[in-house]
């Protein structure tokens, strides 16, 4: 008992600095500041604009099939919609997804990933879209990721990758994973390519 109350008093005095005398003068070390390209961009609160309640609706049939992971029943959603796109080559939207799967890309899951993601509005004509992910959103311009935040561009990394990043560098729109609901309530696509591929 007396050992353990001793190696206490000598641990305190140790972390205390006990005996060691006044601390000498801080040294500062100067560094030049960033260079502007190396500065975060000041962050803009974001302004989220609420779904409508039909495409609020919509959205909870599009995720009441998820829970069911029934690639059918997405099937028969997408083909209750007029004019939904899920690919460019033709495809029926069923066959589409059944090869995607076949390939290791399960149409289900990530759906149901894309719309846990923040979503963005496009105005189209006189209606508003929902676009899922919010970078999809944004004009090639501003999707460059020296833009972006350091949030939104790991964010784009990830769901675009470098070959993804090129091409917005290039000019290119959203080459990724994306979807939207109308402001009425139509689910309009869900896509993983661009019409260009």
């Amino acid at each position: 008992m007396l050992a353990r109350a001793i190696i206490a008093v000598g641990v305190v005095m140790a972390l205390t600095g006990c005996g060691r005398g006044e601390p000498g003068p801080v040294r500062r070390i100067e560094v030049d500041p960033l260079p502007p390209y190396a500065r975060p961009l000041e962050e803009t609160p974001v302004k989220v604009v609420p779904l409508s309640e039909a495409a609020a609706a919509k959205l909870a049939d599009i995720r009441s099939v998820i829970d069911a992971d029934s690639l059918s029943r997405l099937s028969r959603l997408a083909d209750s919609e007029p004019g939904f796109i899920s690919n460019f080559g033709g495809a029926s939207n069923r066959s589409h997804w059944d090869l995607l799967r076949r390939t290791g890309f399960d149409p289900l899951a990530r759906l149901g990933d894309l719309l846990d993601q923040p979503y963005g509005v496009l105005e189209v004509g006189d209606i508003d879209w929902y676009v899922w992910p919010d970078l999809a959103a944004l004009p090639p311009e501003d999707l460059v990721p020296e833009r972006l935040s350091f949030r939104d561009r790991a964010r784009l990394q990830e769901l675009v990758g470098e070959t993804g990043i090129e091409r917005i560098r290039a000019g290119a729109q959203y080459p990724g994973i994306r979807t939207a609901i109308s402001a009425d309530g139509h689910w309009l696509y869900y896509v993983h390519e661009t019409l260009d591929e």
